[in-house]
């Protein structure tokens, strides 16, 4: 339950702009950190996915990054 929850959460932020209309900002990564995420709770459940998409998060933003890099979910 609470899965889906999240689940449902990531996919209204994404539906609403994701981190650009709500952040200003751009994704560095191919797929979106929210996709990336959302792949990752699917696979792993609610607990490593979000790990693995916190993780991911963290390697966002990079101001120095100048093309967006393809890092799909092993």
């Amino acid at each position: 339950m609470l899965k889906t929850c999240v689940l449902n959460a990531i996919r209204r932020y994404q539906y609403n702009g994701g981190a650009k209309a709500h952040f200003n900002i751009s994704c560095n990564f191919s797929p979106s950190c929210s996709e990336y995420t959302h792949q990752a709770i699917t696979k792993y459940g609610l607990t490593r996915g979000l790990l693995i998409g916190f993780k991911r998060i963290r390697r966002c933003n990079n101001p120095d990054c100048v093309s967006v890099k393809s890092d799909p979910l092993p």
